[in-house]
């Protein structure tokens, strides 16, 4: 049993003897003791004064002296006003240790058969363009929030939903027959998703020339500059010819087909590269080509049922008034279906496919009406999880020098930062990594792959995920500060001096004596479930990251005030490599909730 549930139980123990009441742990608040004042747990006196009917002085001199009698966790205790400070004996501190050393998912839980299901939607791209810097801190948050849930003892299904359909894609296909002479990623040698960005921005650059001239022209008959604008976006030949494809595609023509399967199976393969440099991947991936027929097969039901009603131009509504909303657009004039149509039929296949208890959708905060409207409508349609649904919404990332415009070719580009940040990293630890005896220039590049993918990842994802953010690359791969690369230095520093000592710490002597930061890091190690389980309830990978940082400047301390090889006895320094050991341990199981590895030595 942990410290923290020893001394609950006391609690409720002493209120019954002292008092003669019987109260439920959860009346029990304990909490870290203030730096200010001697001890390392405080119960919080006040909920009993009720019961006991004193002073909260004096029920807290009463309880103390109850636990120092009846428990063995505590060794002594002070009070001040309704504060009962306790210190814990070395011994429950060692036996603490013990029990962390003896488990190495210390903190994590494992899901069984019975565990709810998640599922986590993130990612969300579009086959016309490569992945950039939003996509990448989608992925990441994504990635990282599945495994949160995972530890936290839910089943976790990972999903994407490929937006393979519209005329965004047409776009790109029509660009590539009119200006592509049958270029390829492999006569290219570009990687599939962006030669055919290439070709969406290509077909922007003609589109806005053809606008340009047709605008002159309505102008010079003497139509107004807006009207002007206008009508010459909706004249120019290229987004008619695009719209016409569009028309193909959904009348199933096979040679547009046969197209859009080409291009897209180029995209997709570029997706997978990028996918497995940022280390994420997904068990189930929807594609809206699939979904959307679904989705208004379902509207049509529930229109049918009442749920929704239509206009006099044939158009479908959804009417949300009555929850503070407006009505909602769901299929147009035309039949054709729009984003919540297609949201709608991915559910319906989704729900057909898993026993989804909750539904968690990573998408960035401008989407957040459209998740309120997709909830209420869910729920509508017998969703069970609809009106439980969660958005995990983010802001917008940024680099220092601006904002991506895709359209302009000015993207971020997700593989040129991945690449980037490799190489920083590979130039920032030369000095360290050439200090290691005998390694070898793979090795170097692995570890080169690692700290720079840790540098990105722990940036990006220390950030409360619902603010905007400024990524910096240099700032990023620092080895000193709030960062990936100080925390993974410090795991292989303990693991270096654990292969040293052979990494073999002896049973530990529960007579051992413990100076006041070695108890710190046992206390602080015993909180990593905690931080789990709260990362778990706020959805909240910056929780976890905070968590790792902490535990890692507690170590850095204490490794700056004592000497763990060259311990002033062979039980100190036996206590020390156990204590270094799990606090390794966690910083590696931190810090895989994060999507980040940690290296043996760098």
């Amino acid at each position: 049993m942990n410290i923290e549930a020893q001394i609950t139980g006391s609690v409720v123990a002493a209120v019954k003897e002292l008092y003669g009441q019987d109260v439920p742990a959860s009346m029990v608040q304990l909490q870290k003791t203030k730096a200010a004042f001697e001890g390392n747990l405080t119960v919080v006196v006040f909920p009993f004064l009720k019961i006991s009917k004193k002073k909260p002085e004096d029920t807290a001199q009463e309880m103390g002296q109850y636990l120092v009698d009846n428990c063995e966790a505590v060794a002594q205790f002070n009070v001040v006003k309704g504060f009962l400070n306790l210190v814990v004996s070395p011994a429950a501190w060692l036996a603490l240790l013990a029990d962390i050393d003896s488990n190495a998912e210390f903190g994590l839980k494992k899901a069984t058969d019975e565990s709810r299901l998640v599922m986590i939607e993130y990612s969300s791209p579009n086959t016309n363009k490569p992945l950039h810097l939003g996509h990448v801190r989608n992925n990441l948050l994504g990635w990282s929030l599945a495994k949160i849930m995972e530890a936290n003892g839910y089943r976790v299904v990972k999903t994407n939903i490929v937006n393979d359909r519209g005329i965004h894609i047409c776009k790109s296909m029509l660009a590539w027959l009119k200006w592509g002479n049958g270029e390829t990623p492999e006569t290219s040698g570009k990687k599939g998703d962006h030669l055919i960005g290439d070709y969406y921005v290509a077909f922007d650059k003609h589109y806005r020339e053809e606008v340009k001239e047709l605008k002159a022209q309505y102008e010079a008959e003497g139509m107004d500059a807006e009207k002007a604008e206008e009508r010459a976006k909706q004249e120019a030949p290229l987004i008619k010819e695009a719209h016409e494809m569009l028309v193909k595609w959904e009348q199933n023509d096979p040679e547009v087909r046969a197209l859009w399967e080409k291009m897209n199976s180029w995209v997709y393969a570029g997706f997978d590269e990028t996918y497995k440099a940022l280390g994420v991947s997904f068990d189930k991936i929807y594609y809206e080509s699939q979904t959307y027929l679904i989705g208004k097969k379902k509207v049509e039901e529930g229109l049918e049922k009442g749920l929704f009603f239509r206009k006099e131009d044939n158009s479908v509504w959804a009417d949300l008034t009555d929850a503070g909303l407006d009505q909602k657009l769901l299929l147009r004039s035309d039949g054709t279906s729009v984003y919540m149509t297609q949201d709608i039929g991915t559910a319906q296949m989704r729900f057909e496919d898993y026993p989804i208890d909750k539904m968690i959708y990573v998408v960035g905060n401008e989407q957040n009406y459209h998740f309120q409207v997709l909830s209420l409508l869910l729920d509508r349609l017998g969703f069970k999880w609809g009106k439980e649904l969660v958005h995990f919404s983010y802001g917008m990332v940024e680099l220092p020098n601006g904002k991506m415009k895709s359209r302009e070719g000015t993207v971020v580009d997700a593989d040129d930062l991945v690449a980037t940040m490799i190489s920083d990293a590979r130039q920032m630890s030369e000095d360290k990594v050439n200090k290691i005896e005998g390694i070898s220039d793979d090795e170097k590049d692995e570890i080169a792959r690692i700290v720079g993918m840790g540098a990105l990842k722990y940036f990006i994802l220390k950030v409360d995920a619902r603010k905007n953010m400024l990524f910096n690359p240099e700032e990023s791969i620092d080895f000193n500060g709030n960062t990936g690369p100080f925390i993974q230095y410090t795991h292989a520093r303990i693991r270096s001096i654990l292969r040293k000592a052979q990494d073999t710490p002896n049973a530990l002597n529960n007579t051992s004596t413990l100076n006041a930061k070695e108890i710190e890091l046992i206390q602080k190690m015993n909180e990593f479930p905690s931080a789990v389980e709260q990362a778990g309830k706020d959805y909240s990978p910056s929780g976890i990251a905070n968590y790792c940082y902490e535990l890692t400047k507690e170590f850095n301390q204490f490794y700056h005030d004592y000497s763990i090889l060259n311990a002033e006895s062979d039980e100190a320094k036996n206590v020390r490599l156990m204590i270094a050991r799990n606090v390794a341990k966690t910083l590696k199981n931190g810090m895989a909730l994060l999507g980040i590895e940690v290296p043996e030595r760098m």
